[in-house]
């Protein structure tokens, strides 16, 4: 059930483009959001304004065809990746893309965040894979990020950064801070200490039963094989 009201949707995106600004996640208009109010339509932030300084006349209201019905600027040219996902996946109901400075650098990379190294990454996302890149805007970057909508909860775009999505726009937003410290442990055990002491089958069986307990059944978990190291190499 669809519970978000126009009002609420634009004070959402209004609060949560501060904290995507704030906390140094986007440069310049980079970034994007969106909050899906009926089932077939969603707010969007538009494009061209720096989400730390948007109002809530700002926002634009589209349908998931791509129609705009009401807006206060334009839509982002990837609001297209934001109707896709909705349209994949039903239960989502907010997205938020940014360029966070560590897991931007991962997706530039071409990097997958898939280390079964930090419990609660393991619970809160699972496998973060990486996308092939795909010109920002075009309607291959909705394509490419179609057949993980329903299966996880983020992915990076491949040379451009992650993309979060979840049954609010807040939960959106906690998994996109969830993603880039992620990120930030896995190049600091890789890259800088030179260790990691992995997780084994066993212990990722274990958290995937206090995903269970809350709920948390997007973002599959890796899969440790036998003989696998527990520890990375330095």
């Amino acid at each position: 059930m669809i519970s978000n009201s126009d009002r609420q949707a634009r004070r959402a995106l209004v609060e949560f483009g501060r904290r995507m600004y704030q906390s140094g996640y986007v440069a310049s208009n980079d970034g994007n959001m969106s909050v899906r109010v009926r089932e077939d339509e969603v707010w969007a932030t538009p494009t061209g304004v720096s989400k730390g300084f948007m109002k809530e006349k700002d926002m634009v209201l589209l349908k998931l065809d791509g129609t705009v019905l009401s807006k206060g600027g334009a839509p982002s040219s990837e609001i297209k990746m934001h109707l896709r996902i909705y349209r994949e996946n039903p239960e989502a109901m907010g997205v938020c893309h940014a360029h966070p400075l560590m897991s931007t650098s991962f997706a530039v990379a071409g990097i997958a965040l898939d280390e079964p190294i930090y419990p609660e990454a393991m619970i809160t996302l699972g496998v973060v894979p990486c996308v092939p890149y795909q010109t920002p805007g075009s309607f291959g970057v909705p394509d490419s990020v179609a057949p993980y909508a329903k299966s996880h909860c983020a992915v990076l775009l491949g040379n451009h950064g992650p993309v979060t999505w979840g049954q609010s726009l807040e939960e959106a937003w906690h998994r996109l801070e969830a993603v880039e410290h992620y990120a930030q442990i896995l190049y600091n055990t890789r890259y800088g200490i030179g260790k990691a002491n992995r997780l084994n089958q066993k212990q990722l069986g274990e958290l995937e039963l206090v995903r269970q307990k809350f709920g948390i059944s997007v973002g599959p978990l890796p899969v440790v094989k036998d003989g696998d190291p527990e520890e990375e190499p330095r």
